[in-house]
């Protein structure tokens, strides 16, 4: 090691070799999702033409060579030289960061970049990129190759009657080394929420390597949208409540529609963007929502005086906030909190006033959203309650852990673990397998309560609902604190079958709605228990996980052996040894770690799974319960 520190240790980076360097920096992560946040940020390009209001088309294509095409029939990229750079504009906008249209509020009044890097970042993440762009009645061709360091000069390929931009490009395998496959369940929900926000925009999707294709277009936007959520459940009021106005600049739409069940589902978007962790435009919308029903209600001769909050008119709605701004301003560089002022004073006077009119002009929906307003008000005294009832008991008995946990020595977090098991039999095995000094079991007996079927108060007076959250010891909803968590590690483990999926799926709906930073911060796995054991006298002992683990064990080692195999029913049918040996010893196990990648697309999962709608249950277990990595959320 060297004590020298001089001008010839400063490293710079020039051009795109920057992204290269850090690339995580520029799209997150080099794994699966930064790989399909190169799609984003080339298909937000083209968003981008149709929120100007010059494109009406998008495709996308992943070829059977894993590149990804792009075309959209916007105006085409500039292709003339830039004045700064003294390249072509289309060379810039690939080849130099923080170069585009996004900066110049002239060209997109609004847009989803925030950075203006996608395009050069996709270019310098990629094999090679070809940018083909149709305007002037001529067709220029553009190629980028070794993380577009390399370019070709520009040229014309031929003539076109229309406008447009056709991008291909292959990400480079050097950076993305986990994968490079691109999932077309992904991208299709993506293209979906784009299609549902942007009213008209038509979005195609083809796979020419399966030889599948989808198209969305939606004339009714977000009302569309509002309606697909709310498909599988009962709705209160039939009509959609929707408004689209533009207050200082800010563009506002919002769709509102109250449902049977006792979850919020708000969904906020800026310039297309998620909003995972809302902000200043739903703080308005919260703050409107409010005042207006609380206006109503004190106008009707029996209700004056009451008042609800917002945790009363929560219960049931389902909402979407679109907002177009200028100059969207967000907290971290996730985009995902928006703290525009002005777009929480848009947001709630539009609403404020364009609610309250539909509730005057809707006295049937409004007499049913106020019944169910005044059910949830009572429902939340009656939770708080039990939810009280429930913290005094674990402060008087904070040392007096469920009598069903079998606890472990360790209270280091870090290394402790909590195993949820299915059965009183496979939890008398994993008690006496386990490793004592950190891992601790807990038997859950029958099925777990469905959260998403009833009320609150119901939920705080389940048994096995207070044993697991006595267990964890970090309480529930805004009480919960993820810094007491007892454990670093919560593991769902049941039965390799239908009803052991069941029960995943019950614990884990149970975790997203009461203790959803559990889920969003890495700390529930799945564990995986063996389906067969193949032997062959004392010394030949493996197991299977799957069907085709199976075939590849008898026609390999097994092949000229005479070898048992003993299907494994249930965790029940395992001994504590085969248990610790398959499924708990940390140097030999499989377990899934649960990740909420997609906010939306998670609730639309659980509200889905576990509503009303016994057949959509019933597919999704009997499809999964063999292939637990299926539930990997």
């Amino acid at each position: 090691m060297t004590n020298k520190y001089g001008a010839d240790q400063i490293q710079v980076l020039e051009g795109l070799e920057a992204v290269r360097k850090r690339p995580g920096m520029y799209i997150g992560n080099v794994g699966k999702n930064g790989l399909h946040h190169l799609v984003w940020e080339i298909v937000d390009n083209s968003v981008d033409e149709a929120l100007a209001g010059f494109c009406d088309e998008i495709s996308i294509i992943i070829t059977d060579k894993n590149e990804i095409i792009v075309k959209d029939n916007g105006r085409g990229i500039p292709i003339d030289i830039h004045p700064k750079t003294k390249k072509t504009t289309l060379e810039t906008i690939f080849t130099v960061l923080h170069a585009g249209g996004k900066f110049d509020e002239n060209t997109y009044k609004v847009s989803g970049g925030l950075h203006g890097v996608g395009a050069s970042v996709v270019n310098a993440l990629s094999t090679y990129v070809e940018a083909i762009v149709l305007r002037d009645q001529k067709m220029y061709k553009q190629t980028f190759s070794e993380g577009g360091t390399k370019s070709s000069e520009i040229e014309i390929i031929g003539t076109s009657e229309t406008n447009g931009t056709i991008i291909k490009f292959k990400p480079d395998p050097i950076i993305f080394k986990e994968t490079t496959e691109f999932d077309f369940k992904v991208i299709q929900t993506k293209i979906k929420q784009l299609a549902f926000l942007n009213k008209g925009l038509k979005i195609n999707l083809f796979d020419q390597r399966f030889e599948k294709q989808v198209s969305y277009c939606f004339d009714n936007g977000i009302k569309d949208y509002i309606r697909e959520i709310n498909s599988s459940k009962e709705r209160i009021n039939e009509d959609i409540f929707y408004v689209s106005d533009t207050l200082n600049k800010v563009g506002v739409e919002i769709a509102i529609q109250y449902n049977e069940t006792y979850d919020e589902s708000i969904f906020s978007f800026c310039n297309n963007i998620f909003t995972s962790e809302g902000g200043s435009h739903e703080e308005g919308f919260k703050l409107a929502i409010v005042k207006s029903i609380n206006s109503y209600v004190n106008s009707l001769k029996n209700f004056k005086g009451n008042k609800f909050i917002f945790d009363d008119i929560k219960e049931g709605i389902c909402a979407v906030i679109s907002i177009r701004h200028i100059d969207p301003l967000y907290e971290g560089q996730t985009k995902a909190k928006l703290s525009n002022v002005d777009a929480k004073e848009a947001v709630s006077q539009i609403l404020m006033d364009s609610f309250t009119e539909y509730l005057l002009k809707n006295p049937e929906d409004a007499k049913q959203i106020v019944e169910k307003v005044l059910l949830s008000q009572k429902a939340r005294k009656a939770a708080q309650r039990a939810r009280e009832d429930t913290r005094r008991k674990t402060a008087i008995d904070s040392f007096s852990l469920p009598g069903k946990l079998a606890d472990c020595e360790s209270k280091n977090s870090d290394e402790a673990e909590l195993y949820l098991v299915e059965g009183d039999s496979a939890g008398g095995s994993a008690k006496i397998g386990r490793n004592r000094k950190t891992q601790a079991i807990l038997s859950l007996r029958g099925k777990v309560l469905n959260v998403e079927k009833v009320k609150q108060a119901k939920v705080f007076e389940n048994k096995e609902i207070q044993s697991i959250i006595a267990a964890i010891g970090a309480g529930v909803k805004k009480d919960f604190n993820v810094k007491k968590i007892r454990y670093g590690k919560i593991v769902i483990m049941t039965d390799a079958d239908v009803d052991g999926a069941h029960i995943r799926i019950l614990l884990l709906t149970f975790f997203y709605r009461y203790m959803k930073d559990l889920i969003t911060n890495g700390y529930v796995y799945i564990a995986q228990p063996p389906l067969y054991k193949i032997e062959s006298g004392k010394n030949n002992i493996d197991y299977a996980y799957s069907d085709a683990e199976l075939d590849g064990l008898k026609n390999g080692k097994y092949k000229d052996l005479k070898y048992v195999i003993q299907r494994y029913k249930g965790l029940g049918e395992m001994d504590a040894v085969q248990l610790w040996e398959t499924t708990m010893d940390p140097s030999k196990r499989t377990m899934i770690q649960i990740k909420v990648e997609d906010a939306f697309m998670a609730n639309e999962v659980f509200s889905s799974l576990m509503g009303e709608n016994p057949e959509l249950r019933r597919d999704f277990i009997t499809e999964n319960a063999q292939f637990v990595e299926n539930i990997d959320f």
